[in-house]
């Protein structure tokens, strides 16, 4: 049977962007509800892209390069300052200090881009691995240990080096440990930049090493993403030489789906993949990140430290981020940007509100739950609760919407 939008100026303009402003009235007849859905997702699919992907992943390569040579900074002020640096008790020089304050502020920034880019977790960030390499948590500090005990590996340690390590040992948070103080009270509701002296130059070795890794990573997202000739020539030599020069364009993938070469075998497809990538960053959320340390039994050890960001105390932000990472994806991350919204309000109007609805309680829920969440974890807290309920109506809305946008 075929159907019609009901909004046809919608198509009407899809068609005259993509057909080079050939008349609709002329052509109407000639398409497919199926092709008529194609044309109305390709624009956007392609400006999630170009508008959305790209921008998050550029700033967030651009943000961990920036970390990375500040962390490089701290081992060089540290080594050149090793009397008060590097000892077993006593406090960082001033300026070392100061670098460390630094690379904080900074880590903070390169989180936040991580956190918005957290509804897009398809791709190369699941081919290649990047979203456990540069975001797993709680840091092995038993396995940290035995590595810098370790001459013959902390012999070898760079940032190609440090790509082999475990899990427990990389990305994020294993820089989050290096680079903040480690108290967790409730006597401030911010982290705070280490003031304590490095107990060992291994630490410093060991935290420029992961620090360069996460940006190599990072970068490869953005190359990745955005091709290999279209980032920076620095870019470029750094994924050469740590050999990870990404082997598929996903932007090109995606903004050319139903063609040769392409992983999508329709628009509908590609606009499926996004919004099931907002699904799972929602269920995520709601009953892993929050759900699963705020109703950790007393005494539960492991649930308790599953939680992100605790050092730095950022979980709050960090969940907040990653539902704005979904309103970024489904709503287009500037206002009028061409969006799956788009698209499935001219078929179905109620189940883009819902989602619209539910991505705004979910926003407010995180935003009314108290902080910071670490000092939060296991107390069955209700308002806490309620987030996790608010994520979970989320993905449910967005359950349906995927479901709809194929009909």
């Amino acid at each position: 049977m075929k159907r019609v939008f009901k909004h046809s100026s919608y198509l009407f303009a899809l068609s005259a962007l993509l057909l080079g402003g050939v008349s609709c009235s002329e052509n109407e007849n000639d398409f497919s509800w199926e092709e008529q859905r194609e044309i109305a997702l390709q624009t956007a699919a392609t400006t999630f892209v170009e508008k959305t992907v790209l921008p998050t992943y550029t700033s967030l390569a651009d943000a961990t390069l920036e970390l990375a040579d500040l962390c490089a900074q701290i081992e060089i002020s540290a080594k050149a300052n090793a009397s008060t640096d590097i000892t077993a008790s006593g406090s960082l020089s001033s300026a070392t200090k100061a670098i460390v304050e630094q690379a904080c502020v900074k880590w903070y920034e390169a989180r936040k881009q991580w956190e918005l880019s957290e509804a897009f977790l398809y791709g190369a960030a699941a081919d290649y691995n990047i979203d456990p390499h540069v975001d797993s948590w709680p840091l092995n500090a038993t396995d940290l240990q035995a590595l810098l005990d370790d001459p013959v590996r902390m012999g070898m340690m760079d940032a190609e080096y440090a790509a082999g390590l475990g899990y427990g040992l990389l990305g994020f948070h294993a820089i989050e440990y290096m680079l903040f103080d480690h108290q967790i009270d409730a006597s401030s509701t911010t982290g705070k930049a280490r003031t304590g002296a490095f107990n060992r130059k291994e630490e410093l070795v060991y935290l420029t090493a992961v620090a360069g890794d996460l940006a190599n990573q990072c970068v490869r997202l953005e190359a990745s993403w955005k091709g290999m000739a279209n980032v920076s020539s620095q870019k470029q030599s750094m994924l050469t030489d740590a050999e990870l020069e990404p082997s598929f364009n996903y932007g090109e993938s995606m903004k050319n789906a139903g063609k040769g070469g392409s992983k999508y075998k329709s628009y509908l497809e590609a606009a499926q993949e996004i919004i099931q990538g907002c699904s799972d960053i929602a269920d995520e959320v709601g009953n892993q990140k929050i759900g699963r340390p705020n109703e950790a039994a007393a005494g539960a050890s492991e649930d308790l430290s599953y939680i992100e960001s605790p050092y730095a105390k950022n979980s709050k932000v960090d969940f907040y981020d990653n539902i704005v990472s979904i309103k970024n994806a489904y709503l287009g991350m500037n206002a009028g940007d061409p969006s799956v919204s788009n698209y499935l309000t001219s078929i179905n109007p109620s189940a883009d509100a819902a989602v619209r609805s539910a991505l705004d309680e979910a926003l407010k829920a995180i935003e009314a739950a108290p902080a910071p969440f670490v000092n939060y974890a296991g107390s069955h807290n209700e308002l806490w609760k309620k987030a996790t309920a608010a994520c979970n109506a989320l993905k449910k809305a967005l359950d349906e919407a995927q479901s709809a946008i194929g009909q």
